[in-house]
């Protein structure tokens, strides 16, 4: 799972799990993903487009992407662990 917000929007609350990687790093940390497994994508919530981006992104390269539908504040929403430990990027 990417959660393809900024770093600082990470580390406030993120999905466990989650690798964070911006859109402006996607490009070069596309290397360092299975490319066997699907890959989710995430961003601030159902009306924001950087996890439309990414999957764009991941599916030029041949992955098989999907965006999550919402993102922390609907997983909160529904009962769900949001972390707000230090990122783990690739």
């Amino acid at each position: 799972m990417l959660d393809v917000r900024p770093a600082d929007e990470f580390a406030a609350g993120h999905i466990p799990g989650a690798l964070n990687v911006t859109l402006a790093d996607l490009e070069r940390s596309i290397s360092a993903l299975d490319p066997g497994s699907e890959i989710v994508a995430y961003c601030r919530g159902l009306y924001y487009t950087y996890a439309h981006q990414a999957v764009a992104a991941l599916r030029r390269q041949g992955l098989r992407a999907r965006r999550l539908d919402g993102g922390p504040p609907e997983w909160r929403e529904d009962d769900r662990l949001v972390l707000t430990a230090p990122p783990a990027s690739l």
